[in-house]
């Protein structure tokens, strides 16, 4: 068991670590020390959740629905757009960290965005309830369930390190150029995610 415990968090830390928007979110929220504990505990518990649903089976039943699958795909994309045209935004402005800059942001609008970057993503669920999904359901009973906790283990570990070690950061961020670069770079994730969506459901 311990082994399929593994395999699961081998498994699930290699699709979540990849640079996406939900990484790339909670990298600039956490380089601004804002809500370093809350941010990433809900990005984790909402992939906890995700993989709880694909290991129970529920992975082949959303796949089967084009249209579902189309319009989250759409929504997400359209998300995703909009906020990396405010991060071009911000990276034109400029900006830099100030000692008493740290938690700027109100612990609702850290709540619904983070809820937004991760629940509006379709490739939060293909990694999750798909992916994860399919792969656990290759394990005898209880064999899936342990091989979904270590997936859901890997994204507890992942959120929490990205999130407090990028605060780490946060003195190179002192300067205007920093900030212009990372939210250049989280512009630029955020919009090759959503067009990638786009044209997978226009190429579906």
């Amino acid at each position: 068991m311990l082994l399929t415990f593994l395999k699961g968090m081998g498994t699930g830390g290699g699709l979540i670590i990849a640079i996406g928007a939900q990484n790339a979110f909670v990298l600039s929220q956490g380089v601004r020390k804002n809500h370093v504990i809350v941010i990433p505990l809900i990005c984790a518990l909402c992939d906890a959740i995700l993989v709880t649903i694909g290991v129970a089976g529920f992975g082949s039943f959303i796949a089967s629905s084009k249209v579902l699958s189309q319009v989250a795909g759409i929504g997400g994309a359209l998300f995703l757009f909009c906020y990396g045209i405010a991060s071009f935004r911000s990276a034109f402005k400029g900006q830099q960290l100030d000692a008493d800059q740290n938690g700027e942001t109100s612990l609702k609008t850290a709540v619904l965005s983070t809820l937004a970057v991760t629940l509006l993503n379709p490739h939060v669920y293909i990694d999750t309830i798909l992916l994860l999904g399919s792969i656990a359901s290759q394990f005898q009973d209880p064999g899936h369930l342990v091989f979904g906790a270590g997936a859901a283990t890997a994204s507890f570990v992942w959120f929490f390190v990205l999130s407090l070690g990028s605060s780490l950061l946060a003195p190179f961020f002192k300067k205007k150029l920093s900030w212009r670069i990372l939210d250049t770079l989280v512009g630029v994730i955020m919009w090759s995610v959503a067009f990638s969506v786009l044209r997978g459901n226009w190429g579906g």
